[in-house]
């Protein structure tokens, strides 16, 4: 059909409505799977699990947390609700926190945190808290839009799919849902990155002991050309209103880093959601040798007119 109530099949807190009133392919797109967690193949260790803090209830109100000190001394989330005294706090309520700024690296409680499973620094794991829609467009394919205002720092989504090592994936041109996780060499400032608050401080914990200069290239990517989420769907903008954040709660390799969509701005109802892909001009070489260019329709007044 041109419609579908929720494309997440009610894996999401709240429904995703996805509509089609430009042409006539299936709602959502055939041969897509929802996924609202990464999916890791067995051939693919994560890590084991990092020390914890000992917070009792919520991070914010502790003086000594061990997340917070990892941050930088201070919690990288602001509470976007009235503080309830702690003994109305019940486990129904979501202490859910926006981003104060982008960071090199957002460290969260994890599984051996002691905090309560609703504490503001898990908020990347509480997850989909606003209304969003999958529609069809004339020129992008599909892109996602907003029903609700979205506020500066509030994350919207992880961007999800299948984890896979970047040397099982090269080459594959006509998958355009490749997500390189390169919250490292965004850390090191490398091809052209702003370096964010935080670099300098995580710059030596976060490097590798056989790390090489040798080794700037993302080890792992994220494969959501079949199993994926909502952030798929959301198209590049040259003037995006959201940016990347990279989140490491129960472990602390940043190669592995769990990947967030966060608002840049406040992004009013009916907006569209876009992020910068971060593709360098002719950086994509195709099988003969030659680079391949792609046009940009994101219509943003300083649009480059190509992606890459």
């Amino acid at each position: 059909g041109l419609v579908c109530r929720d494309i997440s099949y009610g894996q999401e807190n709240i429904p995703i409505p996805a509509t089609n009133l430009v042409d006539n392919p299936p709602v959502p797109p055939s041969g897509f799977v929802y996924s609202k967690s990464l999916q890791i193949p067995e051939y693919i260790k994560i890590p084991a699990d990092s020390i914890g803090c000992n917070c009792k209830g919520d991070c914010s109100s502790s003086t000594h947390c061990l997340c917070a000190v990892h941050n930088g001394s201070d919690l990288p989330y602001v509470s976007r609700q009235k503080k309830l005294s702690a003994k109305h706090v019940d486990s129904t309520h979501k202490n859910i926190g926006r981003l104060v700024e982008p960071k090199a690296v957002v460290f969260e409680c994890g599984a051996n945190c002691s905090c309560h499973c609703s504490c503001v620094n898990r908020t990347s794991q509480q997850g989909l808290q606003y209304h969003l829609e999958v529609f069809k467009t004339e020129l992008k394919g599909w892109a996602v839009r907003t029903w609700d205002t979205i506020l500066p720092g509030a994350l919207i989504c992880e961007y999800t799919g299948v984890l896979r090592r970047n040397a099982e994936v090269e080459g594959l041109l006509d998958n355009n849902y490749i997500f390189d996780i390169d919250c490292l060499q965004t850390i090191k400032g490398l091809d052209g990155r702003k370096q964010r608050s935080g670099s300098e401080l995580h710059m030596a914990s976060l490097q590798d002991e056989h790390d090489s200069e040798a080794s700037q290239a993302p080890e792992y990517c994220i494969d959501a050309g079949s199993i994926g989420n909502i952030a798929r769907f959301i198209n590049h903008s040259c003037q995006p209103n959201l940016f990347i954040q990279c989140i490491l709660s129960s472990h602390r390799d940043i190669k592995l880093a769990k990947i967030m969509l966060v608002a840049a701005d406040t992004i009013p109802p009916l907006q569209e959601l876009s992020y910068d892909y971060g593709y360098g001009m002719d950086s994509v070489i195709g099988p003969d040798g030659n680079v391949v260019k792609l046009a940009c329709h994101c219509g943003a007044s300083d649009c480059r007119k190509r992606l890459y």
